[in-house]
């Protein structure tokens, strides 16, 4: 996308975190935005804020659990509208615990929000993108979408997914004029770890490091130079590059530095001898 100016963007989770920060940040470009959350207190602020920015801003409640609110929301974006410019996928949440302590709830609801979503919003509103010479899908994934790690089971399956279909989507429509990104941040300063729901032992996930950290602001920034550069896959942290990149041509030394670390974590113990009904019926 050559420029942002004058063009509609669509963001869901805009009231906080990397949502907020790109709400200002499409503003500062002169997009109109169309803001989307659940929490409207969140909302009423990020709106009032951005339309003293110059620009024309629409906010409206959505659940994005509630398919029969996407619709609403994306039929209420073009009749005021007429079209999109700019669709930014971004409401997440995300859960730390063991796999075997998930529950059916816990798995609906993350999947729902975090996949289910932006495929929603994406297949509702692509044929208005895909009439516009030059449109765009952010889609913000994570770095936990290109490496496993424990205790991210679910979240990670989710954002994978969000890799998976952006890459899809760039191969099916790309030669329409269609950009699509995968934003894959790693640590960002937005609590989200810190809200998230706990497995059944209740243990927190313990925080990053401060030189893992990064902020919202930063992760928006870097988000408008690859809509501007319609990067495929952008990842903004150099430790997740390093990372990912390790994994990529290196799967067993990643695979190696996990095994390792789950000794250290958990440390053989000695077996216990195990009943069977003829060790019972001897005693």
């Amino acid at each position: 996308m050559r420029q942002i100016r004058n063009k509609t963007a669509l963001i869901t989770g805009a009231a906080s975190g990397i949502g907020r920060a790109l709400a200002l940040r499409l503003a500062r470009e002169g997009a109109d935005l169309y803001l989307l959350d659940c929490n409207e207190a969140g909302l009423c602020e990020i709106v009032n804020e951005t339309r003293q920015m110059g620009v024309e801003v629409l906010g409206r409640y959505c659940d994005v659990r509630q398919v029969s609110q996407i619709k609403n929301s994306c039929q209420h974006l073009l009749d005021c509208w007429g079209g999109l410019d700019i669709l930014v996928n971004n409401a997440g949440i995300t859960y730390y615990g063991q796999t075997d302590q998930m529950t059916a709830e816990h798995c609906d609801r993350l999947l729902t929000i975090n996949l289910h979503a932006p495929i929603h919003f994406t297949r509702e509103l692509l044929p208005s993108l895909l009439a516009r010479p030059e449109s765009h899908v952010l889609n913000i994934a994570s770095f936990f979408g290109l490496v496993g790690t424990r205790k991210t089971a679910l979240y990670t399956s989710s954002k994978f997914g969000m890799v998976g279909f952006s890459e899809s989507l760039r191969a099916e429509y790309g030669r329409r004029g269609l950009g699509v990104t995968a934003l894959c941040p790693g640590f960002v300063d937005t609590g989200l770890f810190s809200a998230a729901p706990l497995g059944k032992d209740q243990q927190q996930p313990k925080h990053p490091p401060r030189w893992m950290l990064t902020t919202p602001e930063k992760i928006a920034d870097n988000a408008i130079q690859s809509i501007y550069g319609n990067r495929a896959l952008a990842i903004p942290q150099l430790y997740a590059k390093f990372v990912y990149y390790g994994k990529r041509f290196l799967p067993g030394l990643y695979d190696w530095a996990n095994h390792l670390s789950r000794k250290q974590r958990h440390p053989a113990q000695p077996l216990k001898p195990v009943e069977t009904p003829k060790t019972r019926r001897a005693a």
